[in-house]
């Protein structure tokens, strides 16, 4: 057993990436993610050798990620929505050179500057591709504080395994929120080989690597675009991660990541009380989207929930899913108000009883 503690869950996710062995941190503070700079600012260069550095600009702290993912460390960055707007351009240089890092979200309120209250409205930005050019990035939605803990290192690992940036898509509540959690050991950062793509230098053992996402010539920029698009399919087929609870003899089911997930949860024990067949589909990953799991239950259940924190983002994807043979409702809250189990209940009532006539 590792060791337990009692965390919040920006502190956790620092934590994680010191005991992950991270080489390298370069960030910005913006709140509601701000803890994360501060605790590896007091904690990680004192008990490790990683780079912490806070930069002077978000566009600077993705650009030093470049050069550092370059080299072939295990390097990461953090912010908040603003921030991760940002940071777009460097992002697809990065997916563009097919190098590995981490980025973490901690999904404040917009649009614009907006709140510092938790959020889903980053949706569309973090699956979609945000920036420019047909790329994807891994995204992994933690619903607890555990998981914002465990998503680093499993983050790190499809990041390396896939030469892909991977986003680990929070909020601001998450973030925020104290609970227990269980710490790996701290593993050793000398251990990790470098890999034989970065770019260290030629020596007697190996040749000079040129690293970047620049093809003037139009064919050798069609060639790379297909060869990515054949690692997106690979990690579509081998990385889709779902939770489903209840789904066996649901007859309807709500579709939630993330927070919204606790309180979906909550929803369908609610209502299970009451006698009503609900169950759960939470996704894990939101890219790869577990578009098969939808589809799935899409052939015995006769309705769908999309539960947001956001004016309906996730919900065009479970339509996707659903593909027309049941109907798909939304409920989403914006501005940073979460809502109540007792009104998303409601809801489902009201939509579940027309779904029955």
């Amino acid at each position: 057993m590792g060791e337990l503690r009692l965390m919040k869950g920006n502190e956790a996710l620092a934590e994680a990436a010191i005991r992950a062995g991270m080489d390298a941190y370069f960030g910005y503070p913006i709140t509601p993610q701000s803890e994360i700079l501060e605790y590896l600012t007091r904690e990680a260069q004192k008990r490790t050798q990683c780079t912490i550095l806070q930069a002077e600009s978000e566009i600077a702290s993705i650009n030093m990620v470049y050069g550092a993912a370059g080299a072939g460390k295990r390097v990461m960055t953090t912010s908040s929505s603003p921030g991760i707007s940002l940071m777009q351009e460097g992002l697809s240089y990065i997916a563009g050179a097919e190098l590995p890092c981490l980025l973490v979200n901690i999904n404040r309120g917009g649009p614009g500057l907006g709140t510092i209250q938790p959020s889903q409205g980053d949706y569309f930005q973090s699956v979609k591709g945000g920036g420019h050019g047909d790329y994807r990035l891994i995204v992994l939605a933690p619903a607890t504080v555990q998981e914002m803990a465990d998503f680093v290192e499993v983050g790190w690992d499809l990041a390396d395994k896939y030469r892909n940036p991977v986003l680990i898509l929070s909020d601001g509540a998450l973030g925020q929120m104290m609970e227990k959690v269980e710490l790996r050991e701290q593993r050793d950062r000398n251990a990790r080989e470098i890999p034989s793509w970065s770019t260290i230098g030629k020596t007697a053992d190996r040749k000079r690597n040129i690293i970047t996402s620049l093809f003037i010539q139009s064919e050798e920029m069609e060639q790379v675009n297909l060869r990515l698009q054949e690692k997106y399919k690979l990690i579509e087929k081998n990385e889709t991660r779902v939770q489903e609870s209840n789904t066996e003899d649901a007859d309807f089911i709500i579709v939630a990541y993330g927070l919204s997930a606790r309180i979906g949860r909550k929803v369908m024990e609610m209502l299970r009380e009451e006698g009503m067949k609900v169950g759960l589909i939470r996704p894990i990953t939101l890219w790869p989207y577990p578009y098969e799991a939808i589809s799935k239950a899409a052939e015995q259940v006769k309705g769908f929930l999309s539960l947001e924190l956001n004016a309906g983002q996730m919900v065009e994807d479970v339509r996707l899913g659903v593909n027309g043979r049941c109907p798909v409702g939304h409920y989403g809250r914006m501005g940073g108000i979460i809502p109540s189990p007792e009104e998303v209940v409601a809801v489902v009532k009201d939509m579940y009883s027309k779904t029955n006539h």
